[in-house]
Parts: C-alpha cells; sequence; structure tokens
C-alpha cells in the first residue's frame, strides 16, 4: 500500500472543502471498498479525509411518510429498520443479501451508493482497463465476463454495478442529497449513476469533492409488500448473476402502477421502466408478466459467455411478480 495522510475534520462543508484543497484525497467513511482498492494499488489517494464522525447516522420517517436515511447509516442498520422493514421490505432484503455480516456492520449508506465495479480487470492491474486507464482497452470483451453486463454497456466497458442495494433504491425513486463546494444539491438516484459510454472511468455525475449527505425514499404505499430477488453462484457472499427489485400496485386483478429495477446487468443499477409501463392497465397474471419482462430484456446485448443471464433474469422477473401478485 502507497503511503497517504489522514485527517479529520468538524462537518460536512469542511470535509468538502479540504477535498476540494486536495486533487489525490478521499472520502472515508466505512472503508469496506475502498481500503480494498487501495490493497490491490487500483486506488492510491494522497489523503484520505475521515468523515465517519461528521455523517448523520440516523434514520428518520418525513412528514410525507416518506423517509430519510442519513449516509452514515450502517447497512445491518438499515436493514433491521423497523420502519424499513415495514414500508420498504424490498430495501431490507437487499441489505441482507448483500455482502457479509461483518462487512454490513461497516459499510455505509454513502458508501454502498459508491461501490466500484469487481470486474475482474478493473481490479488486476497488471492488465488493461478503460474504467482504471483510460484508452487501455477493454479485455473483458474477449476475455472472462461470466457476471458482466447484458444491458446499457458500450465497446469500452462491460463491467456491473456491484450494489444490492442500490437495486431496491433505485426502484424507490430515491432522492440522493449531496454537498459540494457550492452548498447542498439533490438528485434522483436514477440519475447518479451513468452508462459507461466511452467514458467508463466516470461512475457517477458527482463533482470529485461531493459529499453524500443523505438518502430520502419518497412515500410509496404499495411498496409494503415488495420483493427483492437475487441469484447467485452461492448461498451467501457473492454478487448477483441478476436481481430483481419489484412492487406492484393491483386493483381487482389488474396493475395500476408498478416499480421494477434490476442489478447484476449494467453499469448502473437498472430501473425497469419499459416493464412498468408493459405492466400498467394490465391483467396481473403470469403471461402478462412474462410480456413485460420481454419489452425490457429486448434490448439486452449479451456476449459469448453472459447469454445465459437473459433467460435467468427473464425468469427472476416473473417469478417474483407472481409471488407479488399472490400475496395481494
Amino acid at each position: 500500500m502507497n503511503p497517504f495522510a489522514y485527517e479529520r475534520t468538524s462537518d460536512a462543508s469542511s470535509a468538502v472543502s479540504a477535498l476540494a484543497r486536495q486533487p489525490a484525497g478521499m472520502f472515508l467513511a466505512g472503508g469496506t471498498n475502498l481500503v480494498d482498492l487501495m490493497k490491490l494499488g487500483v486506488a492510491s489517494p494522497g489523503l484520505l479525509i475521515d468523515i465517519n464522525r461528521i455523517l448523520d447516522d440516523r434514520v428518520e420517517p418525513l412528514p410525507d411518510g416518506g423517509m430519510r436515511i442519513g449516509a452514515g447509516v450502517r447497512n445491518s442498520d438499515l436493514a433491521a429498520d423497523p420502519i424499513v422493514r415495514r414500508q420498504y421490505p424490498m430495501l431490507s432484503q437487499a441489505l441482507l443479501s448483500g455482502a457479509s455480516g461483518q462487512l454490513r456492520n461497516l459499510a455505509t449508506t454513502g458508501g454502498n451508493l459508491l461501490q466500484r465495479t469487481r470486474c475482474t480487470y478493473f481490479q488486476d492491474i497488471s492488465k488493461p482497463c478503460n474504467k482504471r486507464k483510460p484508452g487501455s482497452g477493454c479485455p473483458a470483451r474477449n476475455g472472462y465476463h461470466r457476471n458482466l453486463a447484458i444491458l446499457g454497456a458500450s465497446e469500452s466497458c462491460i463491467a456491473t454495478h456491484p450494489s444490492d442495494m442500490c437495486v431496491a433504491m433505485v426502484a424507490l425513486d430515491a432522492i440522493v442529497r449531496v454537498m459540494g463546494p457550492a452548498g447542498e444539491r439533490t438528485i434522483p438516484l436514477v440519475e447518479l449513476h451513468r452508462l459507461p459510454g466511452d467514458e467508463p472511468q466516470r461512475d457517477t455525475i458527482l463533482e470529485r469533492s461531493d459529499l453524500i449527505t443523505a438518502v430520502e425514499l419518497p412515500p410509496l404505499p404499495f411498496a409494503k409488500k415488495s420483493r427483492y430477488r437475487k441469484v447467485r453462484d452461492r448461498a451467501s457472499y457473492a454478487f448477483a448473476l441478476v436481481s430483481v427489485a419489484a412492487a406492484l400496485d393491483i386493483v381487482e386483478g389488474v396493475v395500476r402502477d408498478a416499480r421494477i429495477a434490476f442489478g447484476g446487468v449494467a453499469h448502473v443499477p437498472w430501473r425497469a421502466l419499459k416493464a412498468e409501463a408493459a405492466l400498467r392497465g394490465m391483467a396481473a397474471n403470469e403471461e402478462t408478466f412474462g410480456r413485460a419482462a420481454d419489452a425490457e430484456l429486448a434490448q439486452a446485448r449479451p456476449l459469448r459467455d453472459n447469454a445465459f443471464k437473459i433467460p435467468l433474469l427473464r425468469r427472476t422477473i416473473v417469478r417474483t411478480l407472481v409471488e407479488l401478485a399472490e400475496g395481494q
């Protein structure tokens, strides 16, 4: 590991100012991703600004019926929160399906939003990678890509976003609060992450010294019966091959509204807007759910070794929606 400086600040605005003055600096919260990348040589910050003591670690109901989640809330605490479990069960399920108990005890909400990809080539500094070194190439396209993207990829990058939490939050229309040099602003979570295009090194639309301070979830009454399903190679401590976060609002056998997002299949947590549109106003049955899945997956562009994700994701979508409909 390369040498680096370390400091703490008294509040969020001071942390943002400190990072703005240090081009090689990075924020440190739980460190469950960043420290790994430093050990691998992928990340080499000259300064770590410890923000653990200044991040809000509360989960609070909002006046409109939604909830506010401080960026410092640990994943294990968020998964166990009674409001989350009651109002947004898909979020609790997503968090509990990620990493391990020890990691969830350290990982923060803000850090989870900013996880880097687990692509083999990104994490191996002896290999070229456009995300790590722009213009060096993407060997994954013709190499090992079984767990990589089938949606929204580009010639430059086929990496996938690894977070489970983000998939549920995207489906729930989460809003991210960000503190930057010019003050605080809000960003819809669905707009926070970027597809790779020809700049795969940019994971998000954030500026370098921006600090995530909180996430807000709007009220969504029918999310009380939501679900998160994750398909992986082993029962725990594994990233998703595919995952689905879903909630259905069904009235007299007809889908009035839907929220669906996918994980493990794109550079971003993928909001399935085409599938949602195909469901609204239609009978809540397996045939309808299959057509909705097909509408979303028509844009998939798999490679040699990850084409299996298309039928796998389709089955996962249909099964999840059928179970939700049966539970109405």
